[in-house]
């Protein structure tokens, strides 16, 4: 087994508000755990339309980063809005958000990405980029979105180029860096192959 130091205080186990999973219990998770009951006890979205912990994996130049996508909210049989959480500056984390929400649905861009650090959160624009609200209050809920969805634009983002673009900014703004200042070592990982296919 490879030992990879922690980054963060395990106080042991919980249990994931919306699969029942068992999950490692940080600060963070926490956080998470809190955005997943927003989203069903406030937003009144049902459990099952919340989809955890999809992730996106890139290597370019040999850094293999793996993006977290904590929350992807579906409404009508759409993919209607991801929630990435982070510590810290919004600001720093919307380009990231854009780009996860442009690339993880093979067959549409998802329209809307929040991001949020547990107590302030932006909607944004995954088309234009345009920050539509600020504050956990700018989280349209079950209701809104029924108000909003034939507005939204579900449309393919299929040109290969954009796409690796999109990847390519996964990898650059996604990468872990470690109390020493440089990426994390992961177990396993490919060395040293670019590309934008997804690896498993």
């Amino acid at each position: 087994m490879i030992d990879i130091p922690q980054h963060h205080i395990v106080y042991g186990t919980c249990t994931d508000y919306v699969t029942g999973e068992t999950l490692s219990d940080t600060d963070d998770e926490r956080i998470r755990q809190h955005i997943a009951r927003v989203l069903v006890e406030e937003k009144g979205y049902a459990k099952s339309a919340l989809e955890m912990r999809r992730k996106i994996e890139t290597l370019f130049a040999g850094q293999f980063v793996v993006s977290k996508i904590d929350i992807t909210v579906h409404h009508r049989g759409k993919r209607l809005m991801i929630v990435r959480y982070a510590p810290g500056s919004l600001v720093t984390r919307e380009r990231s958000a854009i780009a996860a929400a442009r690339v993880l649905e093979q067959e549409y861009r998802i329209p809307l990405a929040v991001v949020t650090n547990g107590q302030d959160a932006e909607l944004i624009d995954t088309e234009t980029g345009e920050v539509l609200g600020v504050g956990l209050g700018a989280i349209p809920g079950r209701a809104e979105a029924d108000k909003i969805f034939d507005k939204l634009r579900f449309v393919p983002f299929n040109d290969s180029k954009k796409n690796e673009r999109e990847l390519r900014i996964l990898n650059a703004f996604d990468i872990e860096v470690c109390c020493a200042g440089g990426p994390c070592a992961l177990p396993s990982a490919p060395e040293g192959r670019g590309g934008t296919e997804p690896l498993s």
